[in-house]
């Protein structure tokens, strides 16, 4: 895969382990782990619907992003992956070019669940987003059953 998640401040390992084509194709970039909070970036360019918006699916992959990694963050900790169970998102304002900026903070960090808020902004910091997370945790599958 390739490194379009580019080198966050916490572990690069990290990062690889979410990379994914989507998120390859979208041009996120993570600039932050941790399971409290999560950062990234996403251009609007490439990402926007007909009206040349920034596409609300789009903001809604960078919000689903950011939160997962977080979640996961806090998965490993237990020995378990972290996977999405529900996501809403409110649409605030359009967005035509440049870099939103995705902020994802816990909102509650549980033993089966996990919860975050996650805002995305534009280039003058005016908030474009706001979503919310909810992740449920499974067993690693890429581990053997004992």
């Amino acid at each position: 895969m390739s490194d379009s998640l580019g080198s966050p401040e916490s572990d690069g390992a990290a990062a690889q382990q979410f990379s994914s084509a989507l998120t390859d194709r979208m041009g996120i970039v993570i600039t932050g782990i941790g399971a409290e909070r999560t950062t990234g970036t996403m251009p609007v360019e490439g990402n926007t619907q007909p009206f040349g918006l920034l596409h609300g699916g789009a903001s809604a992959v960078l919000a689903e992003t950011l939160g997962s990694i977080a979640a996961n963050e806090h998965a490993q900790t237990m020995g378990l992956v972290a996977v999405g169970l529900e996501i809403s998102a409110t649409h605030h304002r359009g967005v035509r070019s440049g870099l939103v900026s995705g902020v994802a903070e816990a909102v509650h960090r549980g033993r089966s669940t996990a919860t975050y808020q996650i805002t995305i902004t534009d280039e003058h910091d005016k908030r474009v987003c706001t979503s919310r997370l909810t992740c449920v945790f499974l067993p690693d599958p890429s581990k053997p059953k004992s």
